[in-house]
């Protein structure tokens, strides 16, 4: 793709009233901006999609468009309903919590522009936890370590990821619905990008902040949320223990990190503390405020 391709942003949302005014201001205030921000309401009982609708109204420039998926609950068909929806060369796919740095668009566009991988993922910072910094450094180091651990199969991180309209096309009608809930959709995505000849890639450029909220889930929910890589490649018969990593590095890490955050919450740190946007449309966002 030798021209600058052109960049949807997808987001799947689910009861997201705390966290879809920033995730979308976020996407709003970049560098370069995107051609389109399509979020894709997945029958929110709460005010998720007032929101949005308040925030297209309060950014008409932006092109928020909101999607509902109400034929059936789960990331996967919304995510799909997100893409199908999208309109851009490439569709970038992030988390109603994510919060999306401020040149992320313009890193998209310049990876994709080369033509050198089918989609991508990019580091993430996680915003409600100590050391940011430290953490997003570490959280890059490890990615890059996996990319060469992974040989082909390189996965996709859903909170920050990117794939071409054309890739997706190419495996529509082959990713599964997992509609028994036991595999992680974007590395399924992944899997069959690889296997239908597209190539997966790494852009550390790619930075998107998002929130530890999962370390608060109990040791068995946060468990079986983890063995999803491992169901995710048994289940497409790939066996092969150095795609396991992540799962490795999760599991012993969950007990000292999930402490700190109760830690955290028993001083008065719980729930989702966003990061600072850039400001100059916060004025508009405060117009968008959906009244109780």
């Amino acid at each position: 793709m030798a021209a600058t391709p052109t960049v949807s942003i997808v987001i799947p949302a689910y009861n997201e009233e705390e966290t879809i005014r920033h995730c979308l201001l976020a996407a709003i205030e970049q560098t370069v901006a995107a051609e389109e921000i399509v979020v894709v309401d997945n029958r929110s009982t709460d005010r998720t999609a007032d929101i949005v609708e308040a925030m297209s109204v309060a950014f008409p420039e932006a092109n928020i468009r909101l999607v509902r998926q109400d034929a059936e609950q789960g990331i996967t068909p919304t995510r799909n309903a997100g893409f199908d929806a999208a309109t851009g060369d490439v569709i970038g796919r992030i988390d109603a919590d994510s919060a999306l740095a401020a040149d992320w668009v313009e890193q998209v566009k310049g990876a994709f522009a080369t033509g050198d991988f089918d989609a991508a993922s990019g580091s993430v910072e996680y915003y409600d936890m100590p050391l940011r910094g430290f953490g997003h450094q570490a959280d890059d180091a490890f990615r890059r370590l996996q990319v060469k651990l992974a040989g082909e199969y390189v996965f996709l991180f859903g909170s920050n990821m990117a794939l071409t309209k054309k890739a997706w096309l190419g495996v529509r009608d082959d990713v599964c619905a997992d509609r028994d809930d036991l595999m992680h959709e974007d590395l399924d995505l992944s899997v069959h990008l690889v296997k239908n000849g597209f190539k997966v890639g790494y852009v550390s450029a790619m930075v998107a902040g998002m929130s530890a909220r999962r370390l608060d889930d109990s040791p068995r929910d946060f468990r079986f949320y983890v063995e999803r890589f491992e169901r995710t490649y048994r289940l497409h018969g790939i066996h092969d223990v150095r795609l396991l990593t992540p799962m490795v590095v999760l599991l012993g890490t969950y007990p000292a990190l999930h402490a700190e955050r109760r830690i955290q919450a028993r001083r008065g740190h719980a729930g989702i503390s966003l990061p600072e946007t850039g400001g100059q449309h916060h004025a508009q966002a405060a117009a968008a405020v959906v009244p109780d």
